[in-house]
C-alpha cells in the first residue's frame, strides 16, 4: 500500500502537469494558430478566454462536487473530459470548433484542479510524507513553465499546430489508467448540494462581461448588444450576491471578505494575475509578429522568466520571514510594474537581449508574491481555509480573464483596427503602461492589508503565519498554480 500511494501521487501529479503544460505550450503557438486559421485578435482572445471563463466559473463547482461525490470520481471525470476535449481541439479546423473545445477543456480543468491537493491530503496521512508529496506535486508547475514555451515553439515551427493539444491525449490516457488503479482514498460526504442558482448567476455574469469586453471594439461600445451585455453583467452579479447571502450551502461564503487580510490579499493576488495573464498573452504576439522571433525563439524567451520565478519562489518564504509579508509582496508588485514599464520601451528593432532583462525582473517580482497565498489562507480560521483557498483561486482566474479582455480591448481601441505592425507595437506599448499602472495599485493595497498589527493582548491581529496548513500547498505550488494557468 505504501508503494501504491506514491504511484497515486504520480497520477495526480501527471494530471496537474498535463493541464499546466497545455496552458504554457498554447501561449507561444497563438501566432501560428492565428495565421493557420485566419483569426482576428478577438478570435485569439476567445480561444484563451473561453477556457479561462469556464475554468473560473466552474472551479468552485469542481470543489463542491468533490465534497458531494468524492475527490477521486471528480478527478477521474475531469481527467477524461480534459483529454477528450484536447483531442477535439487538436483536430479542430476552424475558430468555432477550437473555441468550443477549449471551453470543454475548461470544464475538465475545473473538475481536475481543485481535487489534486485534496487527494494528496487523503492519500498521505503522515505530515512528513504529505509535505514531500506536495513538494513533488508543486514542482510540476515550474517544470511546465520551463518546458511548455519551448515545446510550444518547437511544435509551432516543426509540426502541425494541432499537436499543441494532441500531446495531452497520450498523457491523459496513461494518467487515467494509473489513477484508476492507484488512486483509491477513503471518502466521507461533506456536502449534499451544488448551489445551482449561485453557479448560474456567476456564469451569466462572467460570460456577459467577457463578451462585452472582447466584442466591444468591433460592435461599438454604445451599441445595444454591448450595453445589454454590460447591463446583464450587473444584474447577474447582484443576483449572485443575493443568492449567496441566503443559500444554506453557498458556493462562496461571502463573509470571508470581512477579513482585511483576506480581502486585501485576494485583491493583490488578482492584480498579480491581471498582469501575468495579460502579459503572457500579448507578449507572445509581440515577440513573433513585431520583433520577428521564431516560435522557438519566442518560447526560449519565456524560459528564464519561469526559472527565475521558480528559484525566487523557493527563497521567498525566507525573505518574507526576514522583512515581513507585506514588504515582500509590495516589493514583488513593484518589480513587476517596473518591468512592464521598461518592457514598453523596447522598439521594433529590439532583440532578445533587449527583452531578457525585463522578463527576468518580472520573474523575480512574480516569485516574491508566492508567500501571499499561504499567508492569506493561513490567516483564516482553520475550518474556513478551504473556502478561502477556493475563493482565492477563483479570484485569480477572474482577474486573469480581465487581464486578457481589458488589455485586449485597450489594444484594439488604441490601434484603431489597423493591421500595420507599427500600429500593433504602439498599441502594445501603451497597453503595457496601462497594465503596469494597474499592477502597481497592489503596492498600497498589500502594505495596508498584509501589515502585522498588535492587539491589546500582545498577540498579532490578523496574524500571518509563516506557513499555511498543508492543504493550501507550498509556496512553489502557489506559484505553479497561478503561472500554470496564466494563459
Amino acid at each position: 500500500m505504501d508503494r501504491k500511494k506514491w504511484w497515486a501521487l504520480g497520477a495526480v501529479t501527471l494530471g496537474t502537469f498535463m493541464t499546466y503544460l497545455d496552458n504554457n505550450i498554447g501561449n507561444v503557438a497563438l501566432p501560428t494558430i492565428q495565421r493557420e486559421l485566419g483569426l482576428t485578435i478577438s478570435g485569439l482572445e476567445w480561444i484563451v478566454s473561453g477556457y479561462i471563463l469556464v475554468f473560473a466559473g466552474l472551479m468552485l463547482v469542481g470543489g463542491r462536487l468533490a465534497d458531494v461525490i468524492g475527490a477521486r470520481r471528480t478527478f477521474l471525470a475531469g481527467l477524461a473530459v480534459f483529454t477528450l476535449a484536447s483531442l477535439a481541439a487538436g483536430l479542430a479546423t476552424g475558430q468555432a470548433a477550437l473555441i468550443a473545445a477549449r471551453a470543454v477543456q475548461g470544464v475538465g480543468a475545473a473538475l481536475l484542479t481543485p481535487t489534486t491537493l485534496s487527494l494528496i491530503g487523503q492519500i498521505f496521512s503522515d505530515p512528513g510524507e504529505r509535505g514531500r508529496a506536495i513538494g513533488i506535486w508543486s514542482a510540476t508547475g515550474s517544470l511546465s513553465m520551463a518546458l511548455g514555451p519551448l515545446a510550444g515553439g518547437f511544435i509551432s515551427e516543426r509540426l502541425h499546430w494541432g499537436w499543441i493539444y494532441l500531446i495531452n491525449v497520450p498523457i491523459g490516457a496513461v494518467t487515467l489508467g494509473l489513477a484508476l488503479w492507484a488512486v483509491r482514498p477513503s471518502f466521507t460526504r461533506v456536502r449534499r448540494s451544488l448551489d445551482v442558482p449561485g453557479l448560474a448567476s456567476s456564469a451569466v455574469a462572467l460570460v456577459a462581461l467577457t463578451y462585452a469586453l472582447i466584442e466591444g471594439e468591433g460592435a461599438g461600445w454604445t451599441s445595444p448588444e454591448i450595453l445589454g451585455a454590460l447591463g446583464l453583467t450587473v444584474a447577474a452579479a447582484v443576483a449572485f450576491v443575493l443568492v449567496e447571502t441566503r443559500a444554506a450551502e453557498p458556493m462562496i461564503d461571502l463573509s470571508v471578505f470581512r477579513s482585511r487580510v483576506f480581502s486585501g490579499g485576494a485583491l493583490t493576488s488578482g492584480l498579480w494575475s491581471f498582469g501575468v495573464f495579460g502579459v503572457y498573452f500579448f507578449s507572445a504576439l509581440w515577440l513573433q509578429n513585431t520583433l520577428g522571433f521564431s516560435p522557438i525563439e519566442a518560447g526560449a524567451a519565456f524560459v528564464p522568466m519561469a526559472l527565475v520565478m521558480a528559484v525566487v519562489a523557493m527563497l521567498s518564504q525566507r525573505i518574507s520571514t526576514a522583512i515581513g509579508i507585506a514588504r515582500t509582496v509590495a516589493a514583488g508588485i513593484a518589480l513587476m510594474g517596473v518591468a512592464l514599464f521598461l518592457m514598453s520601451g523596447v522598439g521594433a528593432d529590439g532583440g532578445y537581449t533587449d527583452v531578457l532583462p525585463w522578463f527576468v525582473l518580472y520573474g523575480v517580482g512574480a516569485g516574491l508574491l508566492v508567500p501571499l497565498t499561504a499567508a492569506v489562507v493561513g490567516a483564516m480560521p482553520q475550518g474556513r481555509s478551504g473556502v478561502a483557498s477556493g475563493v482565492l483561486n477563483v479570484s485569480r482566474q477572474v482577474f486573469g480573464l480581465l487581464g486578457i479582455t481589458v488589455l485586449g480591448a485597450l489594444l484594439n481601441a488604441h490601434r484603431g483596427g489597423s493591421a500595420d505592425p507599427a500600429a500593433f507595437l504602439d498599441a502594445y506599448r501603451f497597453t503595457l503602461v496601462v497594465a503596469a499602472t494597474i499592477v502597481l495599485v497592489g503596492i498600497p493595497v498589500s502594505l495596508y492589508a498584509l501589515r502585522s498589527r498588535r492587539a491589546s493582548s500582545g498577540a498579532p491581529e490578523d496574524a500571518l503565519p509563516a506557513q499555511a496548513p498543508a492543504a493550501t500547498g507550498s509556496p512553489a505550488a502557489a506559484a505553479s498554480a497561478t503561472a500554470g494557468s496564466a494563459n
